[in-house]
C-alpha cells in the first residue's frame, strides 16, 4: 500500500500505449526530422528552491558552463519555483498579491545566468518548477490552485508575461519557455504521496494558448514547450495542432530511476530489488519495454510534433552499473528517434559531478568528484 500511489501515478504498462487523434494508419515518411533540436545537457537546480536562504545546492559557475560546452553539451534547463524571484514574507503563508510582486534583484540574477549560457552557445530552457498554484513536490502552501481557480491562471500568465518581456530580444537558439513542470492532480496539494492523475486536456490546451498568447506578444518566434501530462509520462494529443514543443521524461521504470528514493516510497526499504534488464516486482522490463512507453511519444515526432527529454537519470541508491546499463537503453531509444535530452542534473545526487554515489571510483575534476563512466556514457548519445 504504501507505494500504491507511485505505482498508480507513473504509468508502468508497457503495452497497448496510444494517442487519441494521430492514426496509425498514416504513413510516415522515411527520414523523419524532430521539430525541436536535439539538445542535449542538464538541468541546473540554482532556483530549484522555494526558499531563498536555501544555499545547500550552490549557483552555477562559469567555469561549469564551460565544462559542459567543452564537453559537447548545448543546453540546460532551469527548473525555477517562483517564489524565488518574488517578495513575500516567508514567515506566513504567500498571498495571491505576492505572487505577482517581482523581485527585481532576483529576476536580474537569473537574467545574468541565461546571458552566461548563452555566452557558451548554450541553449536555456527556463521552467517553472513551482508555478501559481501548482508544483508536482509539496513543500509550499499555495493560496489557490493552477488547475481550478481563474486567479491562479492569471497569475501564471502574468508570470510568463513578465519574463517574455525580460527576454524579448533573446532568439530562439538562446532561450525557450518551458511552461510547467509535470501537471497533473492531486487529492492533496500538501501531500507528497497523495494520489496523482492527469488534467484534462482540454483545461491544459487553454492554459497552454493563453500563456502562448501573452508571451508571443513580446517575442512572436519564441519556442513554447509544454511538460506532457499526468506527472510527464503522457503525450497531450490535445495540442498537438498547436505550435507547441512537448517534453517527455527519462524516468522509466520508476523501480529504477527511484529507487530507494524518500520522495516515491514512504519507506524506502519498500523498493523492490532492481536489474537491467529483467524482472522487477513482478515485471520483465528490457530496452523492448522503454520502446513501448516511449512510441507515443516516437509517433508524435513522425506526425511533425516537436519532443524533447527535459528530464532524465537516476538517483545516487541505484547500484551503478545497473544505472549505466538501463540509462544506455534510454538514451539509444531517445537518439535513434532524433529526441534530445536534459540530465537531472549537472551537479548533485543525480549528477555527473558530486554525485555521492557509494560504488563509483570518482575522478578528482578540479576540486569536483567526477563520473567519468556517466559523462562517458552521455557524450556517447
Amino acid at each position: 500500500m504504501k507505494r500504491r500511489t507511485f505505482i498508480q501515478s507513473t504509468a508502468l504498462t508497457t503495452a497497448g500505449l496510444s494517442v487519441a487523434g494521430l492514426s496509425s494508419a498514416l504513413k510516415y515518411p522515411e527520414t523523419v526530422t524532430n521539430k525541436l533540436p536535439r539538445w542535449r545537457g542538464f538541468n541546473l537546480l540554482d532556483y530549484f528552491s522555494p526558499s531563498k536562504t536555501d544555499s545547500s545546492r550552490g549557483l552555477t559557475t562559469e567555469e561549469e558552463l564551460k565544462w559542459m560546452a567543452d564537453w559537447g553539451f548545448d543546453f540546460v534547463r532551469i527548473p525555477m519555483a517562483y517564489p524565488r524571484y518574488v517578495k513575500f514574507d516567508p514567515s506566513k503563508n504567500i498571498t495571491p498579491n505576492e505572487v505577482v510582486n517581482f523581485d527585481e534583484k532576483v529576476v536580474d540574477e537569473v537574467a545574468a545566468l541565461v546571458d552566461m549560457a548563452n555566452k557558451y552557445n548554450i541553449h536555456v530552457s527556463l521552467d517553472l518548477h513551482r508555478a501559481p498554484g501548482f508544483c508536482v513536490n509539496a513543500g509550499f502552501n499555495e493560496p489557490y490552485n493552477l488547475w481550478k481557480d481563474k486567479e491562479a491562471q492569471e497569475a501564471f500568465y502574468t508570470h510568463w508575461e513578465m519574463w517574455a518581456k525580460r527576454f524579448a530580444s533573446k532568439t530562439r537558439d538562446q532561450i525557450s519557455f518551458d511552461l510547467v513542470n509535470e501537471p497533473c492532480t492531486r487529492e492533496d496539494m500538501n501531500d507528497q504521496f497523495s494520489k496523482r492523475g492527469a488534467i484534462p486536456g482540454e483545461l491544459y490546451r487553454e492554459v497552454v494558448l493563453k500563456s502562448m498568447e501573452r508571451i508571443r506578444k513580446h517575442n512572436p518566434e519564441r519556442t513554447v514547450v509544454a511538460d506532457g501530462n499526468n506527472v510527464g509520462a503522457d503525450f497531450i494529443p490535445e495540442i498537438a495542432d498547436l505550435d507547441v514543443g512537448q517534453s517527455c521524461r527519462g524516468y522509466f521504470p520508476h523501480y529504477i530511476s527511484h529507487y530507494r528514493a524518500p520522495w516515491v516510497f514512504e519507506n524506502p526499504d519498500d523498493s523492490p530489488a532492481i536489474v537491467w534488464p529483467g524482472t522487477i516486482d513482478g515485471k520483465y522490463f528490457d530496452r523492448k519495454s522503454i520502446e513501448d512507453f516511449y512510441k507515443p511519444w516516437i509517433d508524435a515526432v513522425k506526425q511533425g510534433v516537436g519532443v524533447h527529454c527535459g528530464e532524465c537519470g537516476c538517483w545516487n541508491e541505484t547500484p551503478h552499473e545497473v544505472f549505466l546499463a538501463w540509462f544506455g537503453d534510454v538514451l539509444s531509444v531517445l537518439t535513434e528517434n532524433n529526441i534530445g535530452w536534459g540530465l537531472w542534473e549537472f551537479r548533485g545526487t543525480f549528477g555527473i559531478l558530486n554525485s555521492g554515489r557509494k560504488d563509483v571510483d570518482y575522478e578528482d575534476w578540479h576540486g569536483y568528484k567526477l563520473d567519468r563512466k556517466l559523462l562517458g556514457l552521455l557524450q556517447k548519445y
